[in-house]
């Protein structure tokens, strides 16, 4: 069973074929999604999805995008709404320096706060880092000296320097289709040097669909596009690539029910 461990799947691009899009998802092999928040004004939208659907599961944050424009939200406010039992992470969350459609000061407060709430709550921060290599990790390890958390750095694109300094700490790295680009050489020299024990994959869907749909709308079936690639970077088979990343996400995110999960899979898949 694969998982893809971040997708959009609140976004309206999705809105007129949904149902559609997971039932791709299921028979391409993916027997959970999890779907990121990026506005907590969304929250109630995005809980209520996860719950119409069975496959899906979510977690509460700000992007970096919207810090400035959102709600200042605190980390007690942040724990309080990832009570919620398809909550089980904290974020997207993280610095983006590139767009810069927030100030980076209120960039850098919600990502403490993020950070806070994912130790008071024990659930995984999903960091999105972005031309902001030094500052993410900065102030990860920052944080890291004033408690631990547990964390995921999500659609990696960065180089060796951020891999080692978040690997440090505990981190786990996810791997996006932008892996598959032929531009993206120098990212698959730094994948091939990161444990296979701290990888995960997804999609980010709707966004950087993989080769052979690139330019496309991108959607969680499109995983396996990713882990065949991963597999291959890795020298190791999709079978294990798969058996690998889906231990690695249940391990992370450990309030997901993987026992629940992988029995009601089976029986999608057998009926």
């Amino acid at each position: 069973m694969l998982v893809d461990s971040h997708c959009h799947l609140d976004f309206d691009n999705f809105d007129d074929d949904r149902d559609a899009v997971l039932a791709r998802a299921r028979d391409a092999g993916v027997g959970l999604m999890l779907t990121i928040s990026t506005k907590v004004t969304r929250v109630q939208s995005i809980i209520a999805l996860a719950e119409a659907h069975e496959q899906l599961l979510c977690t509460i944050g700000i992007h970096p995008h919207e810090a400035g424009s959102e709600p200042a939200t605190s980390a007690a406010e942040l724990v309080a709404l990832a009570a919620h039992p398809k909550v089980i992470g904290i974020g997207e969350t993280g610095l983006d320096y590139f767009y810069e459609h927030s100030p980076r000061d209120a960039q850098q407060r919600n990502f403490r706060a993020h950070i806070d709430a994912a130790r008071q709550s024990g659930l995984p921060l999903i960091v999105h880092a972005r031309d902001a290599d030094a500052d993410t990790a900065d102030i990860m390890e920052d944080e890291m000296g004033r408690g631990a958390y547990p964390a995921l750095i999500h659609c990696f694109t960065a180089g060796p320097e951020l891999a080692k300094r978040t690997l440090d700490i505990g981190c786990y790295i996810s791997i996006s289709g932008i892996a598959t680009f032929n531009s993206a050489k120098d990212l698959r020299e730094t994948i091939a040097a990161i444990p296979l024990e701290r990888l995960l994959v997804e999609t980010d869907a709707p966004y950087l669909a993989p080769v052979p749909h690139r330019g496309k709308r991108n959607e969680p079936s499109f995983v396996a596009d990713t882990a065949r690639k991963l597999a291959d970077i890795k020298g190791v088979s999709v079978d294990e690539l798969t058996r690998i990343t889906t231990d690695n996400f249940f391990t992370l995110f450990q309030k997901a029910n993987r026992a629940s999960i992988e029995a009601r899979f089976q029986q999608e898949m057998s009926a």
